[in-house]
């Protein structure tokens, strides 16, 4: 039989025993929350991973607005940047009220900007002089019957788009003499420069001033002719240049009628409208001027550097 002195002894370990594997198993449990809190949880992760942009993608970038436009109260400078007039507001590269019913939002019909030469606006700058010659010039028109005409600098010239444009110089001094452009005056001609021929320049100064500020503006002037269109040397059904001659206004855009309907054809620094591929060469021709009027020309042929007379020429303003 057991003692009670054996029988407390084996109490006690008992007793022992059923402690240290409580704090064991206690142990393990905590153990174990350590570990499942330091796995990553997918749940999170994917959501991370949906929130996240992807490669290449701006983080709070904002959407341009106005991208090109000009402000009117950043374009003053000191020389060559156009200065509105009290009308320029209200009347700048608006279309006249006889053409306010074409389709808006279309690449050939709507009324396109006027460019850095706007209608209704004062520019400053400098007049020079040089030997015009027969008046022939970079805007290849020909030789001129009137050397009352000049080279715009190469910013305003803005790829042959001042071609044809008549504008009035006022120098200092009161004097004032209409001129045409027909050709580019390159740097260091600044903006807002005109090179004018000595027959213009000698209306507004003696010649030996060499140099004198100026400020000139746009002008549509009254003419009795109409416009005429020339193939350019080297057209054919496959590779025309196309030019509008004696224009009263710019002309912003000529368009070629194709099977597809009209064609915008770019323009090249020497004054002529490519077709590359020969889509509408020898077919209807539609002008544009920097008002909004839009000229359809047919029956114009195909004929290399031969000037075509039409029946048509854009209003006045």
């Amino acid at each position: 039989m057991k003692t009670a002195r054996q029988a407390a002894r084996q109490r006690r370990h008992r007793r022992r025993l059923m402690v240290g594997t409580a704090v064991a198993l206690t142990a393990a449990g905590v153990l174990a929350s350590l570990v499942l809190a330091l796995l990553p949880d997918r749940k999170d992760d994917a959501a991370s991973t949906a929130a996240a942009p992807g490669a290449g993608t701006p983080v709070g970038a904002a959407t341009p607005t106005g991208a090109g436009t000009r402000s009117a109260s950043t374009t003053p400078t000191a020389t060559g940047t156009p200065t509105p007039t009290a009308s320029a507001t209200a009347t700048a590269a608006r279309p006249s009220s006889t053409h306010t019913t074409r389709p808006p939002r279309t690449a050939s019909t709507a009324a396109p900007p006027a460019g850095r030469i706007q209608p209704g606006t004062t520019y400053r700058g400098v007049a020079t002089a040089y030997e015009a010659g027969d008046g022939d010039g970079a805007c290849l028109f020909g030789p001129s019957d009137n050397l009352m005409i000049a080279a715009m600098n190469t910013t305003d010239y803005e790829t042959a788009r001042a071609c044809g444009a008549y504008v009035l110089v006022r120098a200092a001094n009161g004097a004032s003499v209409t001129v045409r452009i027909t050709n580019e005056c390159p740097l260091p001609c600044a903006p807002g420069q005109l090179d004018l021929s000595q027959q213009a320049f000698a209306a507004l100064s003696p010649l030996k001033a060499g140099r004198i500020p100026i400020t000139w503006s746009l002008v549509s002037p009254s003419t009795s002719g109409t416009i005429s269109i020339r193939y350019k040397t080297g057209s054919s059904p496959y590779w025309c240049g196309i030019q509008a001659i004696g224009h009263r206004n710019p002309v912003a855009r000529l368009e070629v009628r194709t099977a597809g309907g009209w064609r915008q054809l770019p323009r090249t620094d020497y004054n002529y409208f490519i077709s590359a591929d020969g889509s509408g060469c020898g077919g209807a021709i539609r002008l544009t001027d920097i008002y909004g009027e839009q000229l359809t020309v047919n029956g114009i042929a195909l004929r290399p550097n031969v000037v075509q007379p039409t029946q048509v020429q854009f209003a006045r303003h």
